[in-house]
């Protein structure tokens, strides 16, 4: 523990074991295991350091997520989302840069929150012929900004993007290929403007250095465990994720705020 205080953040037990459940419960939603994991990352870490700080330790790791399952995902994916999504997410994430000294994170959860919760309400109770959705540039173009901004401000973009792609009723393989696709991308174009506001340091690419192998196998098993989902269990679990990440968001907005 000492040699790990001296170039990590892992200064005591605490910190270390909040680092690995973290680093685990958002492997697993990496490798397709739903968003609700993914979420809890940054709080957990923000329980032993600063919110930021807790968020520029999981950028790194996110990345190297992102590399596997591209891999396990590999030969799943829909273009046409990507083509409508990322240029709205490019223009959210430099949104999100240029507004992070002023922006909020608590209300950017508190509003996904609302909007996640919002879209469960509206598929519930909308009649069947009214569920399935077909792309559009439009709609794309905007939930693929909100999606941009919401992950740079707060890695919350689980959320805007399952609005948006959910409706497609994809197959739960192309459903989850292509958010593994677009997600990495995001991730990527995210490493510089947050680069540029000095939030990597030695310490923080050392301490990410040390959980890879927890970030690999977690990401991995949570691949291996959706791909032997159906989609009559695969969609009802998924808009269960949703729920408990709206409810998690609000929660936390609203704290925030106490």
């Amino acid at each position: 523990m000492q040699t790990l205080a001296s170039f990590t953040f892992f200064t005591d037990a605490p910190t270390l074991f909040a680092a690995i459940c973290a680093v685990f419960l958002v492997g697993l939603s990496k490798g397709g295991l739903g968003g609700a994991f993914a979420l809890m990352g940054v709080p957990i870490l923000s329980l032993v350091m600063p919110p930021l700080q807790a968020a520029a330790l999981l950028l790194p790791l996110l990345l190297m997520m992102d590399a596997i399952s591209v891999w396990a995902w590999r030969g799943w994916l829909d273009r046409a989302t990507l083509w409508h999504l990322l240029p709205g997410a490019f223009v959210g994430i430099t949104i999100g840069a240029l507004a992070a000294a002023v922006t909020s994170e608590a209300m950017v959860r508190l509003l996904v929150g609302v909007v996640a919760l919002g879209f469960v309400a509206k598929m519930a109770f909308a009649r069947d012929g009214a569920l399935a959705r077909g792309q559009g540039r439009l709609r794309g173009g905007f939930w693929g900004a909100v999606a941009g901004f919401t992950s740079f401000v707060a890695h919350a973009g689980g959320p805007p993007f399952q609005v948006y792609v959910l409706p497609l009723k994809f197959d739960p393989r192309l459903y989850t290929g292509t958010s593994v696709v677009f997600f990495a991308l995001v991730n990527i174009i995210k490493v510089v403007p947050y680069a540029a506001l000095g939030n990597f340091d030695s310490r923080v690419l050392v301490s990410a250095a040390v959980m890879l192998p927890l970030a690999a196998v977690s990401t991995l098993m949570g691949a291996m465990i959706i791909k032997r989902v159906n989609a009559r269990v695969f969609y009802p679990f998924m808009y269960a994720m949703i729920v408990l990440v709206g409810v998690k968001l609000v929660w936390d907005g609203v704290a925030a705020f106490w």
